[in-house]
Parts: C-alpha cells; structure tokens; sequence
C-alpha cells in the first residue's frame, strides 16, 4: 500500500481559492482515502448456508404444512 497524505494539498489542487474555501460553481476536491485505516481482516467466513440450519429449517417448514393439512382435512 502507498501511505501517502490522504487531505489534498491546497496548493496543488485547482478551483481554490487562498483560505481553501471553494468559489461558487467550483466543485470541491474529492476526500482523500485511508485504506489503511481500519485493521487488517484475516477471518472471512464463507458467505451461504450451512447444509444443517436449512435442513432444520426445511424439517420445520413440512411439519408446519402437515399439522395445517391435518387440521383442514378434519374439518
């Protein structure tokens, strides 16, 4: 990573005025980035389903379907 200034430099940057302030119709520069902020993600866990949460999830779901065809075919 190339850990430079991230804030832009006001004599380098165009459309500013001496106090660093913005003249109407100017866009302001864009913010500087800091990708080295943060700290440094080892642990990715996969992203998905695991197979046993959706079978329970499938296993629940039937029985739920089969308590309420019971319960209309009793009536």
């Amino acid at each position: 990573m190339n850990e430079t200034n991230p804030d832009p430099d006001p004599r380098n940057t165009p459309g500013l005025e001496p106090g660093g302030g913005v003249p109407p119709g100017e866009t302001p520069p864009a913010e500087g980035s800091t990708p080295w902020a943060g700290p440094r993600e080892t642990y990715n866990p996969s992203k998905g389903w695991a197979k046993g949460p959706l079978a329970i999830i499938l296993i629940v779901v039937l029985l739920c379907a089969a308590f309420f065809l019971v319960f209309a075919l009793t009536l």
